[in-house]
């Protein structure tokens, strides 16, 4: 499976596995985004990733948390 910026909901599962002691409430956006193009199945263009796109990964993987 190839992972897309639109591919908030998958994203933020992906990161809750793979960074269970990170609390994303805390996180900035440059970590954000460097550790979402660091996931394995992603495949788009890190220049897509605005400022709006990376909150709504960082509420998903809040909400993944609860």
């Amino acid at each position: 499976m190839s992972l897309k910026w639109t591919d908030v909901l998958d994203i933020a599962i992906e990161l809750s596995e793979r960074k269970p002691d990170v609390d994303p409430r805390f996180i900035n956006f440059v970590d954000l985004h460097r550790w979402v193009l660091e996931l394995p199945d992603f495949s788009d263009d890190p220049g897509r990733a605005g400022e709006k796109v990376l909150e709504a990964i960082q509420a998903a993987w809040i909400e993944e948390q609860q």
